[in-house]
This record gives C-alpha cells, sequence and structure tokens, in this order.
C-alpha cells in the first residue's frame, strides 16, 4: 500500500514574496519551482493552495484518465464574462453534448475548403507588403488571422466585397480582445483611469454581440450550406435538437477570438525564430521551392511539406499558444504520493514541460529536426501537449496546423523576414503566450 506522503516540496517563507514573483514572472517562477522542486510541488498565494506537475503520466492522470474529477481553472472561469459557454469554458454534460455538436465542423472534408480560403486571404494580403518595408508584424498578422478567421465561419455574410458587415466585426472583435486579458472589474476599472481608451467592456462587447446575433438571423435564413462553420453549426442536430442563438453566439465569439489571436501569435514567433535561425529559414525555403515550383500552395501540398510542418511543431514547443492548463479538484486526489485537498488547483504548464532537458536536449535551442519521427517516438506523448488532451484537447488543431503550415508556404516562397530593432521579443504569459512588440523587415525571395 502507497504512503500518502505530506505537502510537495516548494518555495517556503512570506507569501507575499511568492504571490509577487509568480504575478511578476509566470513563466521564470513556474520553470524554476519545476527546476528545484521536481515533477510536482506546491506553493500558496493567500489561502488558496497551487499544485504544479511537470511529468506526462501525472498530466495523464488529471486531464485524461481522472478528468472527471476536475473543473475548469479560475483563468477560463473568468473567461465566462467574454466567450460564454463556449467550448473552452464550459463543462460538463454541456461540454460534452457541444463538442459532438460541433466534431463534424473541424472534418478534412471541410478543412480542404478552408485551405482555399487561408491562401486567398494571404496572397491578397501579401499584394499589399513591398520591399524594404517595416511592420510591427504582430498587427500585421492579427489582422490577417482575423480576416482568415470571418471568413471561415460567415462565408459571403463577411463576403470580402462587403466592407460594411467585415469592418464592423473587425472593430467589435478589437474592442473586446484588449480584456480578454483581464476580468471584468479590472476592465472597467481601468476604464475609468485618466487616458483610458473611450470604450468599456460592456459597450464593446455589446456591439460584438449586436453583429454576431445578426450573422446567425442571416444565417438561418440561408437555404443552402455554404461550407462555413456558421452553416453547418446552424445544421447539427442532436436528440435534443440544434443549438440556440445563444449557444451560437458562445461558440463563434469563442472561435473568433481563441482561432485568430492564437494563429497570430504563432505565426508571428515563426517569423521571429526563423529570422534568428537563418539555417534553418534556408531549409525551409528549399523545401518550399522544390514542393510548390513557384506556385501557391494547396490542402494538398500540406502532407509534403513535411519539414515546414516540423518547423511549426518546433515553434509551438517553444512558444506554445497555451503557456498554461489549470484544473480545479472537486474532492481530495492522490498523485505521486500525495493527497491534493479539495478546492486546490493544480496547473500544467506546455511552456515548461516542453523546455524539460529529459525530453528535449538542449531545450533552448531551435531545432525542427526534433520532430522527425524516429526521433519523436522516443519521447513520452504528453512531454508536448500545446493543444491539451483529452477530452477538452483543442477542437481546432486541425484547423491550427493547416493554418500554420500554409500561412509559412504561401509567405515563405516570396519573402524573408529579418529583425528591424535590436530589442528581442518577450514572450508574454497572458491568456495566450504573446510576444511584445516585434518590427520586422520584408525581403522579397524572386
Amino acid at each position: 500500500m502507497k504512503v500518502q506522503r505530506d505537502t510537495p516540496p516548494g518555495p517556503k517563507g512570506r507569501l507575499g514574496l511568492q504571490a509577487l514573483a509568480y504575478r511578476r514572472d509566470p513563466l521564470a517562477f513556474l520553470t524554476r519551482l519545476s527546476r528545484n522542486y521536481g515533477d510536482i510541488s506546491h506553493f500558496r498565494i493567500g489561502s488558496q493552495d497551487f499544485y504544479l506537475l511537470n511529468r506526462p503520466d501525472y498530466i495523464n492522470d488529471v486531464l485524461v484518465t481522472n478528468y472527471r474529477k476536475f473543473g475548469k481553472g479560475l483563468k477560463l472561469q473568468r473567461a465566462k464574462y467574454l466567450i460564454g459557454e463556449g467550448l473552452l469554458t464550459s463543462e460538463g454534460e454541456h461540454h460534452r453534448r457541444q463538442r459532438n455538436l460541433m466534431q463534424p465542423v473541424f472534418h478534412r472534408q471541410r478543412l480542404a475548403a478552408n485551405a482555399q480560403v487561408i491562401v486567398d486571404c494571404a496572397e491578397k494580403f501579401a499584394t499589399g507588403w513591398r520591399d524594404g518595408e517595416t511592420h510591427d508584424i504582430l498587427t500585421e498578422m492579427r489582422c490577417l488571422a482575423f480576416a482568415i478567421i470571418a471568413r471561415t465561419l460567415f462565408g459571403s455574410l463577411v463576403h470580402e466585397g462587403d466592407w460594411d458587415v467585415s469592418e464592423e466585426l473587425r472593430s467589435a472583435v478589437e474592442g473586446v480582445t484588449p480584456h480578454a486579458d483581464q476580468s471584468k472589474w479590472l476592465s472597467n476599472f481601468l476604464h475609468k483611469l485618466p487616458g483610458a481608451k473611450p470604450i468599456n467592456f460592456e459597450e464593446a462587447l455589446a456591439r460584438l454581440d449586436a453583429v454576431t446575433y445578426r450573422l446567425i438571423k442571416e444565417g438561418r435564413q440561408r437555404i443552402t450550406d455554404e461550407g462555413d462553420v456558421l452553416s453547418a453549426l446552424l445544421q447539427a442536430r442532436d436528440a435534443s435538437g440544434g443549438m440556440s442563438d445563444k449557444q451560437l453566439r458562445d461558440e463563434l465569439t469563442t472561435l473568433i477570438e481563441a482561432g485568430h489571436i492564437t494563429a497570430a501569435n504563432t505565426i508571428t514567433w515563426s517569423w521571429y525564430l526563423l529570422a534568428s535561425h537563418p539555417e534553418v529559414e534556408a531549409k525551409l525555403h528549399q523545401e518550399l521551392d522544390a514542393v510548390l515550383e513557384n506556385r501557391v500552395p494547396s490542402f494538398q501540398d500540406v502532407e509534403r511539406l513535411r519539414y515546414t510542418h516540423m518547423v511549426l511543431l518546433e515553434v509551438m514547443r517553444v512558444y506554445p499558444p497555451a503557456w498554461l492548463l489549470s484544473r480545479r479538484v472537486l474532492d481530495d486526489f492522490s498523485i505521486g504520493g500525495y493527497k491534493l485537498p479539495a478546492g486546490s488547483l493544480i496547473l500544467m504548464s506546455p511552456y515548461v514541460t516542453q523546455r524539460d532537458s529529459r525530453y528535449f536536449p538542449e531545450p533552448d535551442r531551435f531545432d525542427p529536426e526534433r520532430w522527425r519521427p524516429e526521433v519523436r517516438q522516443d519521447r513520452p506523448p504528453l512531454s508536448y501537449f500545446p493543444f491539451g488532451v483529452g477530452s477538452r484537447r483543442c477542437i481546432g488543431e486541425g484547423m491550427a496546423i493547416l493554418e500554420g503550415v500554409l500561412l509559412l508556404a504561401t509567405f515563405g516562397r516570396r519573402w524573408r523576414l529579418r529583425l528591424a530593432t535590436k530589442r528581442l521579443p518577450k514572450p508574454l504569459p497572458l491568456f495566450t503566450l504573446k510576444p511584445s512588440r516585434l518590427r520586422m523587415r520584408l525581403e522579397r525571395r524572386d
């Protein structure tokens, strides 16, 4: 019989100092915690107990084997004020029903249609670039990612020629997005400070809801499935029927926010890492030239762009979009010989685990060769989990990989991006792992 031990090891001393260290730099704090105290460690902030897990089988125990014994963490609970009961925040039977209804949206045949949208948007976007220009690349990629998500979600309802609707939706999303990393109370408090932006959270969310509900109404009036996500969601049925307008709103808002922000962050990190590693960039360009032969990529090319895929996987190892997963312990739970009390929070960080030298030698080195089949098969599966795992694995994983590969290919076949500043980007651990301001200079390859 396994003996239950006391609280796992962790930093001692004044609780306020731990809270300050975590809030000042959570990435460094969690990395240091794991390196100093092992695969399960403990710290407290106020009266709240936190347990960090950094071992693949422990992570599997929580996210897969015993997932019903845990609730979502505080950050996602707070996100409900923005995205409601979408897949990212909902729990229990409601989450299971919604996931089953939404699963067909991400089938391969629909991804093929989305591939054309991704390439079309990227090609149109790139025509506005000029050799030698310097851009804030995160802003550029956010504009592109939003155009892609708007067209894949709503199709002809926000057709590129209908600028009133597309611009209205984009403006509403831009008004809400800064609030995604703040609590509702903090958003409204900051709005009252001198020099605050003129639109507070309630006003921004009301604008987003207005345009989203209008698009849902117009979507219900369409006769046929036009291949976009809204069409598929409107047709989704189970024994209880279809989705209500509120359910559609929550899922669409979740997809808009999570979809365009994570895509923009990942592709921005990609340009930074490629510019910093010319040998990887040269190998990427070599594959693009050989596979594409000076034409735009297609859905059929994605499986042939193996090195491009490896580059993307390595980018998400170094800078995972979801840098932290948390779960609330519903009843006392035993793991690693320790008993974790109900009400405590379990933390699992892809950022920390994916930089562990036991699984990734020289973890700070950017090396796509780690993703060759013969290399990756020797690692435990949950040493890498940028999309989560189990019943709550990101439903849009296939779309995210497709978009990342196609954007690298579409831009990479014609452009090099060069760092235009000595100030390197820092990872900002907000709701996602956002890069700080990054200016890059465009160089045409042809």
